[in-house]
């Protein structure tokens, strides 16, 4: 992903939905109407009283970086140092990690807890874990650094509100994380761009495993500056990138101050912690028609079988409340709300939580499903057009060409059935219409037909249902929005 492509990326961002290309769709298949326009919803009054609430603020970090760069240690640390692991539980990995010949993993079997991942030595799932800062309650989603999980890693970054990008400041080891080995670059790099494409702003760099470098000053400068353009090219403002040297191994600078003399010798900088409650909370959509998008399925005996853990993206739920769950169509009853297992009545825009379910079947619920409100059901859809940025790629994107369609946490095989236009990335106007092939750092828009229908939406509407990504092969092609739902189930 060389080249121009960063400056292609930074469209993404500013993308609009007017332009020569809008003129293309008269006359053709417009956008379904719902039962009622969007606009029309009127929310209940227990809704507005509950805004009104007191609430700390809801943070939803997830850490990325390419694999080995140090990210489950960095957070199993400062969850360690933060009181959420206990001492029994740390001397317990301390010792089954050295009896697998892991001693050095103790902290990342905090987060890494299965067998696979233990066995292997690398994070495969997105891990997830509460913690509280001065100012905000924090859900902290640690992702697969590993090239073969980036599909797990879109759905964590989807639920993401702010990210922290771990880097490993090593001789050779952040070279490879930025630029690949033998790839068309690594994940630090394609994390980078997945996260902001998926809407994620606010950022923390945190420059791991200093100790290897002698916490040296000279390579934290060249690590920030070799970072520095790329990621603002991705979209990533500079005040809302912040920069933190840390040893996530010796805990340096994580939740307290440099002990180091190397590193206090140059730095006086906020902590890591420090920096994460600096972030701002995001706007929710809480006086929106409800809708939570299901990350996946739950049992438990408290919620029952028919239960889903998901994000709420927009409006307001309680117990007793009637959802549609979609794509079936059924209509559910609220019977419980949980949040990291503690019992709640009502949840909000922006919250994390478990939802148990009476009305329906549990084969019914699935991952990548929505629930919604009744009366302004999320589109099922079997066909869409979308706006793309083409990253790095080396084989072009034609007509009829199979891709993997990837949406919050939806996931499916597509055709591109359409090359519409390729489009000015600036002003979106149409440079020329139906072009053969797409290649590298071209913005177009395009209609894909996935195999099975999906919950979306255009993201003028709701924007967490009208992100995606196309992949192929083990890498990311495309990014992009939906600008139009052409036909629904």
């Amino acid at each position: 992903m060389e080249g121009a492509e960063p400056q292609v990326l930074e469209g993404i961002m500013h993308m609009t939905l007017e332009g020569d290309y809008r003129e293309r769709g008269k006359g053709r298949e417009q956008t379904p109407a719902l039962q009622k326009p969007i606009e029309a919803f009127i929310p209940e009054s227990w809704i507005l009283e509950e805004i009104k609430q007191e609430r700390k603020p809801l943070l939803h970090l997830i850490v990325i970086g390419h694999v080995d760069a140090g990210k489950s240690t960095l957070m199993g640390h400062i969850l360690h140092l933060l009181g959420r692991v206990s001492q029994k539980e740390m001397h317990k990995n301390e010792r089954e990690s050295k009896q697998k010949g892991k001693g050095s993993f103790a902290y990342a079997w905090v987060l890494d807890e299965g067998s696979e991942e233990r066995a292997r030595g690398v994070t495969m799932t997105v891990a997830v874990a509460h913690f509280e800062t001065p100012k905000l309650r924090v859900v902290l989603l640690d992702a697969p650094g590993h090239r073969d999980f980036v599909p797990n890693m879109i759905s964590g970054a989807a639920q993401a509100d702010a990210a922290v990008l771990v880097v490993d400041a090593s001789l050779g080891a952040f070279e490879a994380g930025l630029d690949g080995e033998g790839q068309s670059g690594g994940q630090t790099r394609e994390h980078a761009q997945l996260v902001r494409s998926l809407g994620v702003e606010q950022l923390i760099v945190a420059v791991n495993k200093m100790d290897a470098v002698n916490y040296s000053q000279k390579r934290y400068d060249f690590i920030k500056g070799s970072l520095h353009s790329f990621l603002r090219q991705c979209g990533f403002k500079e005040a809302a990138i912040s920069w933190i040297p840390v040893c996530a191994m010796e805990g340096e600078n994580l939740i307290a101050p440099p002990s180091a003399p190397a590193l206090k010798s140059w730095y006086s900088g906020p902590t890591l912690m420090e920096s994460v409650d600096s972030f701002e909370q995001p706007l929710r959509n809480t006086l929106k028609p409800f809708r939570l998008i299901v990350a996946e399925l739950v049992k438990t005996r408290s919620l029952g079988q028919a239960a889903v853990s998901g994000k709420l993206e927009s409006g307001a739920l309680r117990i007793g409340s009637k959802v549609l769950v979609m794509p079936i169509g059924e209509i559910a009853t609220v019977k419980a709300i949980e949040q990291d297992g503690h019992p709640l009545t009502v949840a909000l825009a922006g919250d994390s939580v478990d939802v148990g379910l009476t009305g329906v079947e549990p084969a019914v619920l699935i991952s990548g499903g929505v629930l919604c409100h009744p009366d302004y059901p999320v589109p099922v859809v079997t066909k869409l057009e979308i706006r793309v940025l083409i990253l790095g790629i080396t084989v072009p994107i034609l007509r009829g060409g199979q891709v993997v369609l990837h949406a919050h946490h939806a996931r499916e095989s597509a055709k591109v059935a359409e090359l519409v236009a390729l489009l000015d990335s600036k002003s979106g106007a149409v440079v020329r219409k139906k072009p053969r092939c797409l290649t590298a750092n071209q913005s177009a828009l395009i209609e894909i037909i996935p195999e099975r229908s999906m919950c979306l939406e255009v993201y003028s509407q709701f924007k967490a249902l009208g992100r995606i990504a196309l992949r192929d092969g083990g890498k990311t092609l495309a990014v992009g929005i939906i600008t139009r739902i052409i036909s629904c189930q």
